[in-house]
């Protein structure tokens, strides 16, 4: 076996391992967590009131303008001047549920203003009050619009967790750092990380595309 397939062969299973028990599972919580935090930042800035609805808009203003990885730094290496110490993957999580939350929030607040409001009119119409009016009329209508979207993010978060790294994240990106720096093979074990990425993403955009299309059975 040529010394670099044996490389690609002895280095492979830790590359997966780590994007398996580390970086799955980073971009999963993030995204979950941001979307929840992103669907109540959506609510604030429709229908919150004047306070609440400046909080909601200086936070997505600030994540949005700012790079994720200025962000991540700030938490991880930032808030122990201010005395707060968090562990790498704590710190990864909130930083990037922090981003998650504000780019999906534009996504589910563009979802639910496509909605017609002559849907929120027949809502009221037939005695729903604007909770049920949400949820039962016009969120179900928002899936189509936002879905999407937010399957791209989720796609590209996937690959975002590779700046974990930085903040040493044992994720996949590190491990391949951590093993060129005994091989001294930098353009082997990336390229092979690059095809783990890959992979996850293909998988996942498939997924996309049988969620899409079974929601579209339903529009």
């Amino acid at each position: 076996m040529p010394p670099w397939l044996q490389l690609i062969h002895d280095s492979f299973w830790r590359l997966f391992t780590a994007g398996l028990f580390f970086t799955l599972p980073l971009a999963l919580l993030s995204f979950f967590g941001g979307l929840l935090l992103g669907f109540l930042v959506t609510l604030i800035r429709l229908y919150g009131s004047g306070s609440l609805k400046l909080i909601a808009n200086v936070y997505v203003w600030v994540i949005r303008g700012t790079p994720l990885l200025v962000q991540l730094f700030l938490i991880f290496y930032g808030l122990p001047s201010a005395g707060i110490t968090l562990n790498a993957f704590p710190a990864a999580l909130i930083g990037f549920t922090l981003n998650v939350g504000a780019y999906s929030s534009e996504i589910i607040r563009g979802a639910i203003i496509s909605v017609p409001k002559m849907q929120w009119e027949a809502a009221w119409a037939i005695g729903m009050n604007s909770t049920q009016a949400m949820r039962r009329v016009i969120l179900p209508q928002s899936i189509f619009v936002a879905l999407p979207p937010l399957a791209n993010s989720f796609i590209s978060l996937i690959k975002d967790t590779s700046l974990a790294a930085v903040i040493t994240v044992p994720e996949m990106f590190l491990a391949a750092q951590r093993i060129v720096s005994v091989t001294y093979e930098p353009l082997i074990l990336y390229i092979e990380a690059a095809a783990i990425y890959l992979l996850y993403s293909t998988m996942l955009g498939k997924l996309q595309n049988q969620l899409e299309s079974y929601f579209r059975r339903y529009e």
